[in-house]
Formats: C-alpha cells, structure tokens, sequence
C-alpha cells in the first residue's frame, strides 16, 4: 500500500511539473543590414525565471545551425532577449532562431532578409 501511495504521488507531481511546462509563446525577429545584427525577443510568461527559463537558443543560416547558446536563466518573468552578429548574412537569406523551455518545448520562427 506504501508503495502505491508513493508512485501515485510521484506520478503526480511529474504531471503537475509537464502542465505548467510551455515553450515559448512568440519569437520577434530583426535584424540590421548595415550592422548584421540579429535581435530577438523570446516571450515565455513564467512565475520563476530561474526555476522556468528559456535554456537554450539556437541561431540558423538557411538551415544550418550556426549558434547554439546555452543559458542558465531568463533575463525576467516574460521574455529573454538577444543579440548576436552574423556577418555572413545577406539580402534573400533565412535567419531562424529556436528556443527551448528548460521543462518542456520549443518554438522556432524564421525571417527572410529583404
């Protein structure tokens, strides 16, 4: 009986931790042509930004990775920001950007330079 009392008990806790796992909601992309910067703003609402966080991000150049930056924390409670330089960005390339909630998700959102 201990032990049924125990698993149901563990089994509930990881169900409750996966319900209040998302990943992030939106990506805003930009990026600037003359400085070849790219900025994005992940928006990922969390009660705990170091307990819930964005912990990964993932930067692509027309489908190949080129960035994978591992963090250890969201900058706040609804968003983490970036900014990284890819100098060989050019009119007509994708840019993609991948964040992943250190519980459980992910989202991706691409941008084409004009």
């Amino acid at each position: 009986m201990k032990k049924i009392t125990m698993l149901t008990l563990l089994f509930s806790l990881v169900a409750v931790s996966t319900v209040c796992a998302h990943p992030p909601s939106d990506i805003q992309i930009t990026f600037d042509p003359e400085t070849k910067i790219l900025q994005a703003v992940l928006t990922h609402d969390v009660n705990d930004a170091a307990g819930h966080f964005i912990e990964k991000i993932d930067v692509g150049l027309n489908g190949t990775e080129i960035i994978s930056h591992k963090i250890s924390r969201q900058d706040n409670n609804q968003t983490q920001r970036i900014s990284y330089l890819i100098p060989d960005a050019t009119a007509g390339d994708i840019l993609s950007v991948e964040g992943y909630c250190n519980l459980s998700g992910k989202l991706e959102k691409e941008l084409q330079l004009p």
